[in-house]
């Protein structure tokens, strides 16, 4: 039976097995996103917090841990939201499989949301400083809500069908923001919120906003959703719940009645407060910038509320599950929308933006020798695609090269294009352009570069597999071997030699160091830890794409400006050292670790969840 509500799942989880209840008291400071990260790490149960210090709330939190759990926990409308979205994305998808799609009307029809006068989340009500104050990481600059579901409707063109439903930041005190009143909305680039947000401005009116928290779970994941043109986000929460999503207006307000929570408020489209620092899914803090302020009118909650949360990190997290159970079902809609490409993956964990694999066809001149044309055609409108154009750094490859290359295995993916890429020819940079919000390796708040590369054609080298004897110049060292074809080298600190991978690219030049376009190492990564950078492919995309701004730190072995495009004949070099405007990375309390250590301990009271 379909869940309507948050403990209802809860129950059904823990009667399966795929939960543990949590009795210790816990402070929702450090202490609860502590004991998720290391439940999570180990790949174990969802959590149901009980008590949590100084709050009358329960708290939850890891439903989404694993995949497995995850479909388990949509079982009811998974199958039905997948079918919904294929037929959206190719509509003859219904001649070619009838069977599959004939109940696709009427389970719109079921799914369209459901106008209520009443509901659970009306009950009662509560104050931000009642609600649980969760604080993932020491140096945010607040409680946060993590798993939010922020409502807005168009200002000109209100209705439920023409809503928005995203998830975005939302900072519940802490800063300037008056204690009750006030409460932090950050949004990134692209969002649709942002849309609804220009038009109250240029309307002169103030947007209603409204947060939900809690209630089946379904409803979270469809707050992430990226859907198709005309597909409500609400109307993809009743297919994939298996149960209407229920609603009602309160005093102009849209509530979700099956919520645990609704804030309700409105923001001045002009006015702004520093929100942040907050740690984020590349595994830096997200530092202080003005966004908009929510001003809090209400907040709502049901009898018995809980409060899911998540824990938001260097990935991979539970947020990892969201992005492949998007790629599930999302994954027919990629053919349709860029004509070419056959498959699109953001790397997990890079950080999702800043590196993004693709796979497309390369057919333009059959005829002639093989070399990147569609690629690049398929590359530039994948730059231009909802939250893709984020992207920072695109590796795109061509399919008909390796039929059964899959575009989730990205060392397969690393290999193919480095064993084929032509250095001179197939780097295309864009520069003074927009990149991820979150992201501080370029010149300022959401301006960076880009860096396309593709590869298509027969192998042009064989990648080194073996440490080779190279000579680096006095301040470099030690040399180490990330994977085939990709070379670590340890660089002095940026603070004190920012020149320092221009000048390694050069120094190999004058010596001829891999200079040819045909050497085993057509990578060479200049980084603060080889040792960690080289001990696994997480570690080597992680630290190697967050840390770069392609048109400042990527230099190249013989590398030269011909009718303006940068090319290089022989190996790239990579300064993917920690620059001193690169946000901190996160860390945790090691006084908080101790104490929970401890707690986890033979007996104590958290034994046996890590």
């Amino acid at each position: 039976m379909a869940y309507a509500s948050l403990r209802e799942a809860l129950v059904d989880l823990q009667r399966h097995g795929h939960l543990a209840v949590v009795d210790a008291e816990l402070d929702a400071r450090l202490e609860l996103a502590y004991v998720h990260l290391r439940v999570h790490e180990a790949g174990g149960p969802a959590l149901w917090f009980r008590r949590v210090k100084g709050c009358r709330f329960e708290a939850a939190s890891n439903l989404f841990g694993t995949l497995p759990r995850a479909r388990w926990l949509l079982r009811h409308g998974l199958a039905r939201a997948a079918a919904a979205i294929e037929l959206r994305a190719d509509p003859v998808a219904a001649l070619r499989r009838p069977w599959r799609h004939l109940a696709a009307p009427l389970i719109g029809l079921r799914a369209l949301p459901r106008r209520v006068r009443h509901g659970p989340v009306l009950a009662g009500r509560a104050t931000i400083s009642q609600l649980p104050a969760l604080q993932s990481w020491p140096d945010d600059g607040g409680p946060f809500v993590t798993l939010p579901q922020v409502f807005t409707e168009d200002p000109g063109t209100p209705g439920i069908l023409r809503s928005n439903v995203g998830m975005y930041r939302v900072q519940l005190a802490g800063n300037e923001y008056i204690p009750d009143r006030e409460v932090g909305l950050h949004y990134q680039l692209h969002r649709g919120i942002g849309v609804h947000h220009t038009r109250a401005r240029d309307r002169a009116e103030r947007l209603r906003v409204s947060v939900f928290v809690g209630g089946p779970p379904a409803h979270t994941l469809a707050a992430v959703m990226p859907l198709p043109e005309g597909i409500s986000e609400l109307t993809f929460a009743g297919m994939l719940a298996g149960r209407r999503f229920r609603w009602s207006r309160i005093d102009g307000h849209v509530v979700s009645t099956d919520a645990d929570f609704v804030i309700v408020g409105s923001i001045d489209p002009v006015r702004t407060k520093p929100e942040g620092p907050f740690g984020d899914h590349l595994g830096y803090y997200s530092l202080i910038h003005d966004f908009p302020v929510l001003e809090v009118e209400a907040v709502y909650c049901r009898k018995g509320a809980i409060w899911p949360f998540t824990v938001v990190g260097r990935p991979p997290q539970e947020d990892t599950t969201f992005g492949r159970l998007i790629h599930e079902l999302t994954a027919p809609m990629v053919p349709r929308s860029i004509p070419g490409l056959r498959a699109l993956h953001a790397v997990d964990a890079a950080g999702v933006h800043p590196l993004m694999l693709a796979l497309g066809s390369e057919r333009y001149v059959p005829w002639g020798p093989r070399q990147p044309m569609e690629l690049l055609t398929i590359a530039n409108a994948i730059l231009g695609f909802g939250q893709a154009s984020l992207a920072k750094v695109l590796i795109i490859a061509a399919g008909e090269d390796d039929p059964r290359l899959e575009i989730h295995d990205v060392p397969a993916v690393l290999a193919h294009v480095l064993a084929r890429v032509d250095h001179r020819r197939d780097l295309h940079f864009h520069t003074n352009t927009t990149i991820d919000t979150l992201d501080y390796s370029g010149t300022g708040l959401n301006s960076g570069s880009k860096l396309v590369i593709a590869a298509a054609g027969p192998v042009r080298r064989r990648l080194g597999t073996e440490l080779p004897d190279l000579v680096v110049p006095a301040g470099f060292g030690p040399l180490r071997l990330a994977m085939p074809g990709v070379l670590v080298v340890g660089g002095p600190p940026y603070a004190t030699d920012p020149d320092a991978a221009r000048r390694l690219a050069r120094t190999w030049t004058e010596a001829a160091v891999l200079a040819n376009d045909d050497d085993e190492f057509p990578w060479v990564i200049v980084a603060d830890d080889p040792e960690f950078t080289a001990h696994t492919i997480a570690n080597l995309v992680w630290v190697t794409f967050t840390r770069v701004n392609p048109s400042h730190d990527v230099h190249g072995v013989g590398e030269f400006i011909a009718h303006k495009h940068w090319g290089c004949t022989g190996a790239l070099v990579i300064d993917a050292r920690k620059k001193p405007h690169h946000a901190p990375e996160l860390a945790l309390d090691r006084r908080v670790v101790a104490r929970l250590d401890d707690l986890a301990a033979r007996k104590g009271p958290l034994a046996g969840l890590w």
